[in-house]
């Protein structure tokens, strides 16, 4: 069973006994929002695969998600995204002591699990923001989208990602885009937010000496947003001795 629905209770009234041989439930969701007075505690035995999209962010995750994937004590495959806003990350401790522990029979488990929040001291990227942020997925990436990339990003390859926004309160330099363009090869749409200019920018000699970076290529890259960015970014990506579209 395939299915699109707004709210998670709505989740909920699919799971409550009704459909008790369903074996298999991909659910897309547009909001998990309070806890419901619905039934989220009886098991689901029958259930072998789950996947579970929400694109919006939820501060419900130890009230809703969690208990809901403990009832699924037989699950085989297991498919996780959501972004949520609560007072802790969600690490890989976190999701073997709190959903991989409850399912022995799971063989399969992809996820894509953005979790971001106040915190009191910040000494990671964000300080004027007081946020932090963790993001945490399965490799190799499968998703069409990677959201909120900062200096931190470790690298690797997303093949099949051609959605991408970049955000950091800290410059973005021209060795991060060679990096973004390797990472993303099949990148077709870029949003990125950074009003920080750049602090080493590229100096381009003359036409009879070598150039001292590298001209980045982007050769599927259609579509560009700017929010809040500084021109250093502009240029960046406009000048054809920088970049190549």
């Amino acid at each position: 069973l395939h299915v699109s629905l707004i709210r998670f209770m709505d989740c909920l009234y699919l799971l409550d006994g009704r459909f008790n041989q369903l074996h298999t439930l991909m659910v897309n969701i547009d909001f998990i929002d309070q806890k419901s007075k619905i039934n989220n505690k009886e098991k689901l035995p029958n259930l072998r695969y789950f996947s579970l999209h929400c694109k919006n962010y939820t501060k419900y995750y130890d009230e809703e998600i969690k208990p809901l994937l403990h009832r699924m004590m037989n699950l085989k495959t297991l498919n996780l995204n959501f972004f949520c806003e609560i007072n802790k990350f969600i690490d890989g401790d976190e999701l073997k002591t709190n959903i991989i522990n409850y399912m022995p029979r799971l063989n399969k488990f992809t996820f894509n699990i953005f979790s971001y929040y106040q915190i009191i001291s910040c000494v990671d990227y964000f300080q004027k923001r007081n946020r932090s942020q963790c993001h945490i997925y399965s490799y190799p990436y499968r998703l069409e989208y990677y959201n909120n990339i900062t200096n931190n990003f470790p690298g690797g390859l997303f093949k099949y990602v051609s959605y991408i926004s970049l955000f950091d309160d800290h410059p973005f330099e021209h060795e991060f885009f060679l990096q973004i363009a390797q990472s993303f090869p099949f990148l077709k749409s870029l949003c990125l937010v950074n009003e920080k200019g750049q602090n080493n920018k590229q100096c381009i000699k003359s036409s009879n000496h070598h150039q001292n970076l590298s001209i980045i290529k982007y050769p599927y890259l259609t579509q560009l947003d700017f929010l809040q960015a500084h021109d250093d970014y502009i240029e960046q990506f406009l000048l054809d001795t920088k970049t190549y579209l």
